[in-house]
């Protein structure tokens, strides 16, 4: 698959997107075929993103061509592959299953875009929360996710197009 300008592509080294070459983290398992839940490994193949969470009491921006949801006080993340919501999205206060609050004090997940890895139609353990979102610090491994700086992310979800693309290579 040839990507195209609109493309966000990801490896090892770094990505690229609308003609700008960009630092990347990715997962602390590198990039490969995933083995399964907890493993770190950031997904190769090609994804959509499909829709942004964000906090709207921290962050404004506008990204036009992505469906956006604030992140409520209570927005878990399911990554239990034994819970029926496995990598989805759940509002409960106490919520029974393990999980990753979305509503976070660092500002990793200020804005974040969920990458349909797995979703919606979720393989238990397979793994769950592949989303791109702004990292700890550069270069700093991820879970299995791709991050970046918080100015380069919200560049990169403003100028997303309809038919943009995530290609993750090894």
């Amino acid at each position: 698959m040839t990507p195209r300008i609109q493309d966000l592509v990801v490896t090892h080294w770094g990505a690229r997107f609308m003609g700008q070459n960009l630092p990347v983290s990715i997962g602390r398992g590198g990039i490969a075929q995933k083995v399964g839940e907890g493993d770190g490994i950031t997904p190769i193949g090609t994804f959509n993103i499909c829709r942004i969470g964000y906090r709207n009491d921290r962050v404004d921006f506008d990204a036009p061509n992505i469906y956006q949801r604030p992140i409520g006080l209570n927005d878990v993340w399911s990554d239990d592959p034994k819970d029926p919501n496995y990598n989805h999205n759940a509002n409960a206060h106490s919520y029974p299953f393990s999980h990753e609050k979305l509503r976070r004090s660092d500002g990793l997940y200020d804005a974040f875009g969920i990458l349909d890895y797995n979703w919606p139609n979720a393989t238990a353990g397979r793994g769950s929360a592949i989303f791109i979102h702004a990292w700890r610090k550069p270069r700093h491994r991820t879970e299995g996710c791709i991050a970046f700086a918080p100015e380069t992310l919200f560049w990169i979800l403003s100028n997303w197009q309809k038919n943009s693309r995530v290609i993750i290579r090894g």
